[in-house]
């Protein structure tokens, strides 16, 4: 077990080394600067406080949140691909809660419109869940699909019952100071939702590794026949606590994306912060703790591919470009080292 753990660490060492060659032959071969590319990579990302404090971290708390969905899934094998949907769903359903709660203290309305994120996200990924078990579709299949209803809802909402009085944008009202999530620094973005994510990694973290309930997780996910038959686990049950529990952290980061940084309801909320957690997760090996630097990383990428493009006319969508090369270097490693094994 302690060998086949190690190959795993290495395969993930390995898959970052081939990133980062990718990304200097991109560079090179596209003819750009690629010292200046390089240096304003790591300037927007940790050149200074705003960088870290006001992009990388700001952009790395709905990675961590998701990625924690992600990861929690995979770990029992769930291969949930609507973490996007149900941040989507977790964020319009704390918007509506919060533009309704406005009037109330914040101790109050801040719980009220996270708790809303979480049960929307949870209910979004319910319905997967449910044609899982009741019909045996795929998740792979419902999950994605359900992305799509979501984006469009999130439209529809926009436009009609939730749009601004004027009827000119297409979004919310912005939210009441009260139902704002605080700053943690003055002068900088990153906010409260950070510190819940890295509680609830930490949380994740506990219980799946000292619970009876995350043994059975754990278990599912390694083998669902011998959890059945030699562990004597109900699997449905434990297959649909985990979508409603995966769902409820990727509603949460939708919740906390709203509150914390946007203040309102709007389409593309989210730039696809649900399919880069696929990333965040693999490269984490679906480790929760782990989780939490994979998502930093994954947030020092994306604002220093938005410094790249302002700095020295790099194309932003590089970081896109990474994300992939990433989940293809994590399974294509994985792959190779099956065959070996059975070779």
């Amino acid at each position: 077990m302690a060998g086949r753990t190690d190959a795993r660490w290495v395969i993930t060492a390995a898959t970052v080394v081939v990133i980062i060659l990718a990304v200097l032959g991109i560079l090179m071969a596209g003819g750009y600067d690629t010292p200046r590319a390089l240096a304003a990579l790591w300037n927007g990302a940790f050149g200074s406080s705003y960088a870290l404090f006001s992009a990388t971290l700001v952009r790395a708390t709905p990675l961590l949140f998701v990625g924690l969905a992600v990861g929690i899934a995979f770990r029992a094998g769930v291969l949930n691909i609507g973490a996007e949907g149900q941040l989507l769903a977790g964020a319009a359903a704390a918007v509506a809660v919060g533009l309704a709660m406005g009037g109330f203290p914040r101790v109050i309305a801040l719980p009220l419109a996270l708790g809303a994120g979480a049960m929307a996200g949870g209910a979004w990924a319910g319905i997967a869940g449910w044609l899982n078990l009741r019909f045996g579709v795929l998740e792979v299949i419902s999950t994605l699909m359900l992305n799509f209803v979501a984006a469009y809802l999130v439209s529809w909402l926009v436009r009609g019952p939730l749009q601004e009085p004027t009827r000119v944008y297409p979004q919310t009202v912005e939210l009441a100071p009260s139902v704002h999530l605080p700053t943690l620094i003055d002068g900088h973005r990153m906010h409260l939702g950070l510190v819940l994510a890295v509680v609830l990694a930490v949380g994740a973290w506990w219980f799946l590794t000292h619970t009876a309930a995350g043994f059975r997780v754990r278990a599912v996910g390694a083998g669902r026949d011998a959890a059945r038959s030699a562990g004597g686990i109900n699997l449905g049950r434990t297959t649909a606590l985990v979508f409603l529990a995966s769902g409820a952290l990727a509603g949460l980061g939708g919740a906390s994306e709203a509150m914390g940084v946007t203040f309102a309801l709007y389409e593309g909320i989210s730039p696809g912060y649900g399919y880069s957690a696929i990333a965040v997760a693999l490269l984490a090996r679906l480790h929760p703790l782990v989780i939490v630097l994979s998502a930093l990383l994954f947030g020092a990428l994306e604002a220093g591919a938005a410094a790249m493009q302002r700095e020295a006319n790099v194309p932003s969508v590089l970081a896109s470009v990474v994300e992939a090369l990433i989940v293809l270097g994590v399974l294509s490693f994985d792959h190779a080292r099956a065959r070996r094994r059975h070779a």
